[in-house]
């Protein structure tokens, strides 16, 4: 048994467990404050939220040494108890944890071994060190760059990027079109900036799946089949569903914890794919959007070649039989 911890914020933590369950042959268990999907066939174990009001945040952090346990919080307690007893009773052969110093270490603390999702950005912080150095390995849903920056001494498995949409087929898009894929978990890009991008880009047709915008719901894999460039934020999910449908694209950080995007903006530029620090001013988008043509979908191949998720799957299904469990 493999115990897969989804953090609830965004929809981009399930969406890899899914992603990733679909290969898997030893069975998992999925823990999470997230809603369980409809299409969810296998174990869920519903855990309390630990950031319902009310909400004292002067103490949250245990004096800088972890990132999120609220004092005297219910919910807190509530999942905490739920986890271990479920780990007393499922006895796993590993828990997977997608992200949360916090399972991390309550999973190591009951003995069982963790591998911890990999997350780009400058995490050098006490609690992220924390949470490396009790995992058995970290799964980077990314390749391994080029040149790669210093480790922690624990294990990084780079699978590539994977999606929901891996293995579909692709079809020519309609040249001169723009799709604008943004996501859920909160923008710092108007829509004016987006409106003032599309007067400047005359030649071009723009299409935007922009939560918040009240544009009617669109089928994501449709929009990005039918679009030739896909103006896209730096968040891993989106980026590997651009990915998918081989689209070329550009790629704008949004301002995260820890520098995130950013970070992966670098590592996209290294591949030569078109990707920057932050949402241009209108007069470069012609000579952006010409660029990311140009560049094509050819970088994408080495980002995600399509099996990244069925890679990380042989890698948890190897370990999990290393390390026994009931």
């Amino acid at each position: 048994m493999i115990g897969w911890y989804a953090h609830h914020q965004g929809s981009g933590h399930v969406q890899r467990l899914r992603a990733v369950a679909g290969h898997l042959r030893t069975p998992v268990t999925a823990l999470s404050s997230a809603p369980r999907p409809a299409d969810w066939d296998g174990e869920w174990v519903q855990l309390e939220r630990d950031d319902t009001e009310p909400l004292d945040r002067s103490r949250v952090d245990a004096g800088g040494r972890l990132h999120w346990v609220p004092a005297h919080h219910p919910g807190l307690a509530a999942r905490t108890a739920r986890i271990a007893t479920w780990i007393a009773t499922a006895r796993p052969a590993l828990v997977v944890v997608d992200v949360s110093v916090e399972v991390a270490l309550l999973a190591r603390l009951c003995g069982v071994p963790v591998v911890v999702a990999a997350m780009l950005g400058d995490r050098d912080d006490p609690a992220h060190r924390l949470g490396r150095d009790v995992a058995r390995a970290l799964l980077a849903p990314w390749p391994e760059p080029a040149d790669p920056s210093p480790g922690s001494g624990t294990p990084v498995v780079h699978v590539g990027a994977f999606s929901r949409f891996d293995g579909r087929p692709t079809v020519e898009p309609v040249p001169g079109t723009v799709l604008v894929l943004w996501g859920s978990g909160g923008r710092d890009v108007s829509d004016d900036d987006f409106r003032r991008a599309r007067e400047a880009t005359p030649g071009w047709t723009w299409e935007y799946l922009v939560p918040g915008r009240g544009d009617r719901p669109v089928d994501v894999w449709d929009a990005l089949q039918r679009n030739e460039v896909v103006v896209v934020h730096g968040g891993h999910n989106a980026v590997a569903e651009v990915a998918a449908a081989r689209r070329a694209a550009v790629v704008v950080a949004q301002e995260r914890p820890f520098g995130e995007q950013r970070r992966r903006a670098a590592l996209l530029r290294a591949e030569g794919i078109t990707a920057l620090d932050e949402w241009p001013e209108p007069r470069a988008w012609p000579e952006l959007l010409v660029e990311a043509r140009a560049v094509g979908a050819e970088p994408w191949k080495r980002w995600a070649p399509g099996d990244g998720a069925a890679r990380a799957a042989r890698f948890l299904d190897d370990l999990a039989d290393r390390e026994g469990g009931a």
